[in-house]
């Protein structure tokens, strides 16, 4: 079939790859260049780049408008496909395509529903996760459902980690509701259940609060990680928080107190100790828990900041 993608991140990948193997992709749709890095350099998208490997036109927009409707239009493609683009598709858009669009979204429907259905699946401490393949309606991720897939959360599994398994994983659903479509065989269902909503995570959703148990405190952090970055400050200074794990084995510690048991770095938490793997402090390089230590004040207390006020629970 003649397709539209459209899609920004890297996590969109693997579905423009199986499709673009498989069937004719007229045009890619992606965001615009953005800044990136220390010197904001203007870069494109992953997306955009892939098109650019494979020799697929693309059109750069932030915005859906009536000038990218047309470009579509102009195209007569039969079917659009979005992953991740970043932006919402609405009429008469929505019907550009003959058999119109499907959505990737990497939730189980209508569960996170919205812009961050894995770090809230994962901060809110799901035991599973997976990705639906679903027609795009105007209400938000709220289309009949094509397919679905149902993966394992891992007890240390992050949001990027499990977000690069189901890319995959749900490339390949996507790819087999595609050829369905194709030859007339696809069915969809309307979604079940108790509908919760994903916003986007901002940097505030990243900041760790000791005063929670250790079990919720570690869910923040895995959350988190990659993107915004967990993060705590400790003497003024935020330090970015790579990887951490729960301390069974040990005594309590006060919330927010760190301490050095001679070969770890714990932090305390409302009840087990998290300890600390790998850091980031500000202005220096990635290092380990252990090599940030050694760099501290010595014979001073050193405290994690708790915040106040402002503890952004899950929706």
């Amino acid at each position: 079939m003649k397709l539209v993608f459209a899609g920004t991140p890297a996590v969109a990948l693997p579905t423009l790859d199986i499709l673009a193997s498989r069937h004719e992709i007229v045009s890619v749709i992606t965001r615009e260049d953005a800044p990136q890095g220390r010197k904001r350099v203007l870069t494109p998208s992953p997306v955009a780049s892939r098109a650019s490997e494979l020799g697929i036109p693309t059109i750069r927009a932030n915005r859906l408008d009536d000038l990218v409707t047309q470009q579509v239009a102009d195209l007569q493609p039969d079917l659009g496909v979005i992953v991740a683009y970043g932006g919402l598709v609405r009429s008469p858009l929505l019907e550009t395509p003959r058999l119109g669009w499907i959505n990737l979204h990497f939730s189980l429907l209508p569960r996170w529903r919205g812009a961050a259905p894995v770090q809230w699946s994962v901060m809110s401490g799901d035991n599973e996760a997976g990705a639906s393949v679903f027609q795009l309606v105007a209400a938000l991720d709220a289309g009949p459902e094509f397919a679905r897939l149902t993966r394992t959360i891992g007890a240390h599994e992050t949001s990027g980690h499990l977000l690069e398994a189901l890319s995959h994983e749900g490339a390949e659903l996507t790819a087999k509701v595609v050829d369905e479509l194709e030859a007339g065989t696809a069915r969809s269902t309307p979604q079940q259940g108790e509908v919760t909503l994903a916003p986007k995570i901002t940097l505030e959703h990243a900041r760790v609060d000791w005063s929670e148990p250790a079990d919720v405190a570690f869910r923040r952090i895995r959350a988190t990680t990659p993107e915004p970055g967990a993060f705590t400050v400790v003497d003024g200074l935020r330090l970015k928080i790579l990887e951490a794990a729960p301390a069974y084995d040990t005594a309590a510690v006060l919330p927010g107190t760190l301490q050095n048991d001679g070969s770890r770095i714990l932090i305390g938490t409302a009840t087990t100790p998290i300890e600390l793997l790998r850091v980031h402090p500000a202005g220096k390089k990635p290092m380990s828990a252990t090599d940030w230590w050694r760099g501290l004040a010595v014979g001073q207390p050193h405290i994690a900041d708790i915040p106040a006020t402002n503890r952004v629970d899950t929706p």
